[in-house]
């Protein structure tokens, strides 16, 4: 326990009090937590994720520790990032998204990019998946959705990996692409139609709303597991202020809405990735960066410290 020093005196559990103030113990390479989240998974747990780049280190890491990841459409190479060919998905609109066109309904006005020049066929809600013809397109996209279907109902766990809060939309029906990249964009394609916006909470928490509710119609015995993803920004579309500080904005955002999203749901959780890579880190006086030119990612060393932390929160035997 620790004792606060102010009137009138507090009693705290060791994991609430800032490590090391106050003669509050601190252990490097120990991440403060409580020893129970309520959340038990072993490695026989169906887990699933989905999300930003960093969604694909968790991934490495569970296949790699022998974990019951789900894996479907492994012939596609979009299927690298997540359990499905669900390509990367940085915004939460993206994974509403995935949602809705699994089980509910998503016909946005604009279904696919031709490109002008060359003639593929992109689909702009999944990042860069290109095709030679629309036909091709549309039986592809049909068999994705089957396996997207497979992977979100076989899980127990579903993990959700929140990037950013900037997004390109539709302004005819709100539709979001994931990026305005790819060779429809680098050929000239047409993109009068879609606005850069920077979303806020309110729309991002809606969005988890509706994801987990989506998710529990159709797995009702699945789990939830929300963090916000410890890689940064690389560079902003917005004109009103510097990368770091849109970062800023971008990570506070999505963590308070991931706040509130896990204490409305007895069964939703949230897993502190982006405080072990930034907060934790610079206690130890240790970067969470990769260096060269991406040094916006994280390195191994720190991937690997909050991956060690995952498997302590959630009950899973320490892989050797």
């Amino acid at each position: 326990m620790a004792k606060s020093d102010m009137h009138p005196v507090h009693q705290f559990e060791s994991w609430q009090v800032w490590p090391g103030s106050y003669g509050n113990r601190f252990t490097p390479g120990n991440y403060p937590h409580a020893d129970s989240t309520g959340l038990d998974i072993d490695k026989t747990t169906p887990i699933a994720s989905m999300g930003s780049c960093f969604a694909r280190e968790i991934r490495k890491v569970l296949l790699k520790h022998e974990y019951n990841y789900i894996l479907e459409e492994t012939d596609k190479w979009a299927a690298c990032h997540a359990s499905a060919a669900w390509e990367r998905t940085y915004n939460t609109f993206s994974m509403r998204q995935i949602f809705d066109y699994t089980f509910n309904e998503f016909s946005p006005e604009t279904r696919w990019w031709i490109s002008p020049d060359t003639g593929q066929v992109q689909d702009p809600y999944r990042r860069i998946i290109l095709y030679d013809s629309i036909d091709q397109a549309e039986a592809d996209f049909k068999s994705h959705i089957e396996y997207s279907k497979k992977a979100i109902k076989r899980a127990r766990v579903f993990i959700l990996t929140l990037g950013l809060t900037e997004i390109w939309e539709d302004v005819r029906d709100k539709s979001v692409i994931c990026l305005p990249s790819g060779p429809y964009v680098n050929e000239g394609g047409d993109m009068s139609n879609y606005r850069f916006r920077v979303s806020r909470y309110r729309e991002n928490l809606d969005n988890l709303d509706s994801i987990y509710h989506t998710l529990k119609r159709n797995n009702p015995d699945c789990k939830v597991i929300v963090t916000v993803s410890p890689v940064h920004l690389w560079a902003t579309f917005r004109d009103d202020m510097d990368v770091i500080s849109a970062n800023c904005n971008s990570k506070s955002t999505l963590r308070a809405a991931a706040d509130e999203f896990v204490g409305n749901y007895e069964d939703a959780f949230y897993f502190p990735s982006y405080e072990i890579a930034t907060s934790f880190n610079q206690l130890m006086n240790k970067s969470p960066f990769v260096t060269g030119k991406e040094n916006f990612h994280i390195n191994q060393e720190t991937v690997e410290l909050i991956m060690k932390h995952f498997f302590e929160y959630y009950s899973v035997p320490k892989a050797a």
